[in-house]
């Protein structure tokens, strides 16, 4: 896992991270993955860890998934302690889904085909997953346009107002 051009500090942090969810969720861990400007390695020293952590089973809901979490993120936090001595300020910013809800698509993936950095997907699930979100983006010429430091996705281009997109 370790990338030799990431920043330090941030790879530990990884390293942490894919560490104590392994030790967590355990055969329940599907794929992890960071995302963002960290999957882009083009973060700053506060910029969030944008992670999604896909697992079955989840808990009902988004609060039950985040306290879920929370037992993780107190494991973790002697290490956020540790990278803030070193100048980053960072945090935890997880996003969490099941197989199914993976496969049934989100945006967020639209992103993720071109900035994931996948840390955990030993049967290939989420490599799947975006692999097939990048075909169905593809088949449009869907495309994403930056503009400075933020983007937007043209789905469709050349497509009319009232036109219905497909993805």
């Amino acid at each position: 896992m370790r990338d030799p051009d990431f920043p330090q500090g941030f790879e530990r942090l990884l390293e942490r991270l894919l560490e104590a969810v392994r030790l967590y969720y355990g055969s329940r861990l599907v794929a992890l993955a960071v995302y963002g400007s960290v999957g882009r390695r083009k973060m700053r020293p506060d910029s969030d860890i944008d992670f999604l952590l896909v697992a079955t089973p989840l808990p009902q809901g988004r609060m039950a998934r985040v306290a879920e979490w929370e037992v993780v993120e107190r494991w973790l936090s002697p290490f956020l302690e540790e990278a803030r001595a070193e100048g980053i300020s960072t945090e935890w910013s997880p996003i969490f889904k099941t197989p199914e809800e993976l496969e049934a698509g989100s945006p967020l993936l639209f992103d993720m085909t071109e900035d994931a950095r996948i840390l955990w997907d030993p049967e290939g699930v989420l490599q799947g997953a975006l692999r097939k979100m990048g075909e169905r983006l593809a088949r449009n010429g869907a495309r994403r346009v930056w503009s400075g430091n933020a983007w937007y996705w043209e789905l469709k281009p050349g497509h009319r107002p009232g036109e219905p997109i497909e993805i």
